[in-house]
């Protein structure tokens, strides 16, 4: 069997939205591989620097922190230059940050629509284009971090569905374009954090329809993520779902 404990060490992953939920586990996972950060945030700042320094105490200099509003495509691509530059190399590019609230029919406004829209597809897209170059170098890789409702629609989030729906085919043509020099796959979560809102009936609700009749936790998204990273050199253009069956279900 192939030691794969160390293939990691120094290569540089840019996460975008990595300063807290899935993203800061994530984060911490490849860091814990060896790898160098990139951590992007928007707002969140505070919660970005606890985790810089958080990891930066296991391992100095391997964490950077960079600022952008990724509706920008302009300063999403600036964005990545600017990981890239940091030490010289780009690896990994994981589109990971998303919006996510419900849209019902009647009541959707533009602005909606450029937000859902442009973080969940937009984004990624000129994430990767940016991305493209530097990731060739050094026969990188890009994660998108889609979702089942790319697939199976949300009731009243129809926006943010179709969103991750473009994200699942963007995530398969990129993998077209950018090979054989840069994979791309996506990881699609199901059940993994409740949204705040969310009553425990409708929860019960969603679980009775998972095989495995439980919700997961971001670490087992951080975890495909890995395996697609560093053990995967054999796969593009894949969607693979982490939803404990939920996907096969009626």
């Amino acid at each position: 069997m192939q030691d794969n404990t160390n293939n990691l060490a120094d290569k540089v992953a840019l996460i975008t939205g990595g300063a807290q939920r899935i993203g800061a586990v994530i984060a911490e996972t490849l860091h814990a591989q060896g790898m160098r950060l990139v951590i992007h945030y928007h707002t969140s700042k505070q919660a970005a620097h606890t985790l810089q320094e958080k990891l930066n105490e296991i391992r100095a200099e391997s964490v950077a922190l960079v600022q952008a509003n990724l509706l920008d495509s302009a300063k999403a691509a600036s964005m990545v230059h600017e990981a890239a530059n940091i030490w010289g190399r780009l690896d990994v590019v994981i589109n990971n940050a998303s919006s996510f609230y419900p849209t019902p029919i009647g009541s959707i406004s533009d602005t909606q629509w450029d937000d859902l829209m442009g973080a969940n597809l937009k984004a990624p897209f000129f994430i990767a284009q940016a991305a493209a170059r530097p990731l060739a170098e050094h026969q990188g890789c890009i994660i998108n971090v889609a979702d089942i409702h790319g697939e199976r629609p949300l009731k009243s989030y129809p926006v943010y569905s179709a969103a991750k729906a473009g994200l699942i085919m963007l995530t398969k043509a990129l993998a077209r374009e950018l090979g054989p020099q840069v994979r791309v796959n996506a990881v699609a979560p199901g059940a993994i954090i409740w949204p705040e809102s969310m009553d425990d009936v409708t929860k019960q609700r969603i679980i009775s329809r998972v095989i495995l009749k439980r919700p997961g936790n971001p670490q087992d998204i951080a975890t495909t993520i890995l395996f697609l990273i560093r053990d995967a050199g054999y796969i593009t253009g894949q969607v693979i779902a982490v939803d404990g069956g939920r996907s096969v279900t009626s």
